[in-house]
């Protein structure tokens, strides 16, 4: 059965979930409160990198990450058919660096468990490491290197998305401002700021952390909140190559094709204020330069910040609401929203259409949080 599916959010999770319900044959309508993009996804740095962001173990979350990182060659490529739109893709791999011999010792440790998770990342130090990249600083004793590990260049991905939707007949509303949903019999009714109504037969919520607005009207915890990343970016000079996506515990530094370094990420729990601080900013100097020594003299020339969506446990909420059996959540993906949304995408297609789905996922249904608490 073929239906019509409201998506709450027109970010990175929401205009994929929309792409991949039109593929399939589904009517897809995104609602957006301001401008498609125009939140976390639009401020990411891109990288699609789960052996380096999640670095604790092999746990439900690192699954589905490893998951969508395998999907991405395949997915990209379909946005970059159905939209005829081009974007940075860059099978550019990474280093995660160690400086001492005790960092060293973990990420021998974590190799070993990646390793029977699908990596085929190793050690490497001395002159290979320079090889690898030549900038870095001489402090830096060995990285862990992971071919696997890619990036995109967000703004235009997401812009792709849109343009790949709105081809394949998704119907896209922006600057809705305020939005009202609920469930009437056998339909699900949103009603807009400026009295417009829109309807369907599901309702899929793409709203990153704006979903936990819907814990009355849903009856059911959604303990999502904001998290603020400031990011910042150098513009580099011909013959100062960084090849490699670079990770270390306090941020990361990936280089465009663009010609800019970016680096990442300060973050802070703020509420809802995206304003950037000199104190934030200034850490991720002090970081860049220990790293790379050639940025000790230069200063950003541009500098921005981020909402991401942070749940109580980290892991994302995707699945069907108790007791709303047409209400789906997609939300809560942190930072992981651009490696995590073609895995989304799918599970909420499936959990839509009634497939299977692999056992680890139940580990996202949204009710795990039980019912609202009562203020």
């Amino acid at each position: 059965m073929k239906e019509t599916v409201i998506v709450l959010g027109g970010g990175i999770i929401g205009l994929s979930c929309a792409l991949e319900l039109q593929r399939r044959g589904h009517q897809a309508i995104v609602l957006e409160t301001g401008r498609c993009g125009g939140q976390a996804s639009g401020a990411a740095a891109g990288m699609l990198a789960p052996y380096s962001e999640n670095v604790e173990g092999p746990d439900e979350f690192f699954q589905l990450c490893r998951e969508s990182l395998a999907l991405y060659p395949s997915w990209q490529h379909a946005v970059r058919e159905v939209s005829g739109a081009s974007f940075e893709y860059t099978e550019s791999g990474s280093l995660y660096v160690a400086s001492h011999a005790a960092d060293l010792l973990v990420l021998e440790g974590r190799l070993l468990w990646q390793r029977e998770h699908g990596s085929s990342g190793r050690l490497v130090e001395g002159e290979e490491l320079r090889r690898l990249e030549p900038m870095l600083s001489p402090t830096i004793q060995a990285a862990l290197y992971t071919p696997e590990e890619s990036h995109v260049y967000a703004p235009d991905f997401v812009k792709a998305l849109e343009a790949g939707c709105r081809k394949l007949g998704v119907q896209i509303h922006e600057q809705l401002e305020q939005l009202t949903s609920s469930v009437i019999g056998g339909e699900v009714v949103v009603t807009a700021a400026s009295g417009a109504v829109f309807s369907g037969s599901l309702l899929l919520v793409c709203s990153g952390a704006w979903a936990q607005e819907l814990e009355e009207a849903l009856d059911v915890r959604l303990p999502i909140y904001p998290i603020r990343g400031q990011i910042c970016a150098y513009e580099m000079e011909p013959g100062e190559p960084v090849r490699h996506m670079v990770f270390g515990p306090q941020g990361y530094l990936v280089a465009k094709a663009n010609g800019t370094l970016v680096c990442g990420a300060s973050e802070d729990v703020a509420g809802f204020d995206t304003t950037v601080t000199e104190r934030g900013i200034e850490r991720l100097r002090k970081w860049n330069k220990q790293l790379f020594p050639h940025l000790a003299e230069r200063m950003p020339f541009h500098r921005w910040a981020g909402l991401r969506p942070a749940t109580q446990d980290g892991l994302p909420l995707i699945g069907r609401v108790p007791g709303r059996e047409r209400v789906i959540l997609a939300a809560g993906h942190y930072r992981n929203g651009i490696l995590l949304s073609p895995a989304t995408a799918m599970l909420a297609a499936d959990i839509i259409e009634g497939k299977g789905y692999a056992a680890f996922k139940q580990a996202f249904e949204p009710g795990r949080f039980g019912a609202p608490v009562l203020r």
